[in-house]
Formats: C-alpha cells, sequence, structure tokens
C-alpha cells in the first residue's frame, strides 16, 4: 500500500514558499520613486527588505519540521547554494550589458574623433549613451570638461568598479554598473594616456579597445550557447536525489523517515546535502572558467 507524506506536508509547503520567494522579482514602483526622489542607492538598500537572512529561516524552519536537526542545517545551506547561483547569473547579465554599452560608446566617440571632433567635446556626447556606459565614463567626461587627465579619471573609475565587483559578491544588486570588468575601463585609460603621452591615433585606439571588448562578448555568448547542455546535465544530476527521495516516499519505503530518525540518518543527510552543493559549486565554478573575462 502507498502512503503519503502525511505530517511533511506543511513542511513541504514551506519550502515550496521559500522556493517561491527565491523566484520573486523586486517591484519597480519604488524603485522609480526612489530615483524621482533622488534618493542614494545605499539609502535604498538599508531600507530593503531583508530577503536573505528571511529565507535562511524559512529554510532552516523547513528543513527542521521535514527532517530534524540535520534539516535544520542544510535547508539555510541549501537557499545560500540557490541565492549565490541566482546572483552570479545575474551579475553576469549585468556584466556583459554594461561592456556591451561602453564597447557602443567607444565606437561612437571613435567616429566623431575621425570627423575631427576634440576628444573633449566626444566625451561630452556620454550624456546620448547608456545609462551604464553614462555611469562608466562620466568621471572621464568631468575630468576632461575641467581640462584634468582623463586616463587618472578612468582609472579612479576602474578602482571603483572593481569595489563594484567585491560587492557584489554580497549584493549583485547593489549597482547597474558596480559589476563590469575593471579591466576594460583600464585598457580605454591605457589607451587614452598612451595617445596622449606618445602622439599615437586616439581614435584608432580606442577603436581597437571597442573591438576586443565586442570580441569577448560575441565569444563570451557562444561559449555559453555551447554549454547550455553541460549545465542541464548538471542541474538534472542535482535533482536526481531530490527525484529519489520523492519516489521512494511515493513507494511506501519512507526514506524522509530514515534522515529523520536515529544519528545515522542524520549523519547521511549532512553528508548528501554537503556533497551535493560541493557539486553544484564546483560545477558551476568549471563552465564559469569556460568563458573568457
Amino acid at each position: 500500500m502507498v502512503t503519503g507524506f502525511g505530517g511533511a506536508g506543511p513542511a513541504l509547503a514551506l519550502g515550496a514558499l521559500a522556493a517561491s520567494l527565491l523566484c520573486l522579482p523586486r517591484p519597480p514602483g519604488p524603485g522609480r520613486l526612489a530615483g524621482l526622489a533622488g534618493t542614494t542607492g545605499s539609502a535604498r538598500a538599508a531600507r530593503r527588505f531583508p530577503v536573505g537572512p528571511a529565507l535562511s529561516l524559512a529554510g532552516g524552519l523547513g528543513g527542521f519540521l521535514l527532517l530534524g536537526p540535520a534539516g535544520a542545517v542544510c535547508g539555510p545551506a541549501a537557499v545560500a547554494v540557490v541565492r549565490r547561483r541566482r546572483d552570479r547569473a545575474r551579475a553576469e547579465r549585468l556584466r556583459s550589458a554594461a561592456a556591451a554599452e561602453l564597447a557602443e560608446a567607444l565606437s561612437r566617440i571613435t567616429d566623431e574623433l575621425r570627423t575631427g571632433a576634440h576628444p573633449a567635446a566626444a566625451l561630452a556626447g556620454v550624456a546620448h549613451d547608456g545609462p551604464m556606459a553614462r555611469e562608466l565614463l562620466g568621471p572621464a567626461e568631468a575630468a576632461a570638461r575641467l581640462g584634468e587627465p582623463v586616463p587618472g579619471a578612468l582609472r579612479r573609475a576602474a578602482a571603483a568598479r572593481g569595489a563594484g565587483d567585491r560587492a557584489a559578491h554580497q549584493d549583485a544588486t547593489a549597482g547597474r554598473a558596480g559589476t563590469v570588468a575593471a579591466s576594460d575601463l583600464e585598457r580605454v585609460a591605457a589607451a587614452w594616456e598612451l595617445a596622449d603621452r606618445h602622439g599615437a591615433p586616439l581614435a584608432d585606439l580606442l577603436s581597437g579597445t571597442g573591438d576586443d571588448i565586442r570580441w569577448r562578448l560575441a565569444h563570451g555568448s557562444r561559449v555559453r550557447a555551447q554549454l547550455a547542455g553541460p549545465r542541464a546535465t548538471a542541474a538534472v544530476l542535482t535533482m536526481l536525489p531530490l527525484f529519489g527521495i520523492g519516489l521512494g516516499q511515493l513507494m511506501g519505503t519512507d526514506p524522509l523517515g530514515v534522515l529523520r530518525e536515529g544519528l545515522l540518518g542524520q549523519g547521511l543527510l549532512v553528508a548528501g546535502c554537503g556533497l551535493t552543493a560541493a557539486g553544484v559549486l564546483w560545477s558551476e565554478r568549471i563552465l564559469r572558467a569556460a568563458v573568457a573575462r
């Protein structure tokens, strides 16, 4: 006779609720109102609901109700792994979008320089570029307008972007262009400095830099498309233990009871969760290393 999940129903419902919160998008209304009011990003972050601790608490509570003390440890760990993967994917999309806007801005600046425009005038057109390009090249435009060295302003912006990269490990939404690779701005600064010091054609140097960024983006897109199969395989292998437990529960063997009772079951649960999390993070690192930065 096939048995049901019994008392595990409320815990499963709580776990499903926690999983749904992971996919919940941020409401756009408060962000638009904050932008109209001129609220800073740090102030918005201070008022943001602490989703991470709430999800960890829900995962721990659901794990405890479903699988006992070991489940209380494995639940928050599972939430942390899922959030880490989601945040890394979001940061990667932001990085690619910012690099694409920077390449487009460099293409526009190059075209204006080749028509005889002054570098300061070409940089002034950044107001018509994308929002991420304005954030990245804004300090250079201000420096050129004030007569200060542009390479120094670009390098300061690159240092700020590097700090944004480090902060993105804690919060991938820290800034729209805060997750762009600082090496792109370093290349632009090096090209500008070479033109200032040695008289090399600035348009040619910036054009080469923009072409390099576009090639890297195109190469990354091709590699990610080719890795779609391995990513799907890794996702299926990650979910197989859960499918096995669910199938065993439906067949009446009660694997949840085995994992919930006794030191052996609790130890097997912690070991299995730890090995699964390690496999997810390791496969993600291998696949991410295949994409050019």
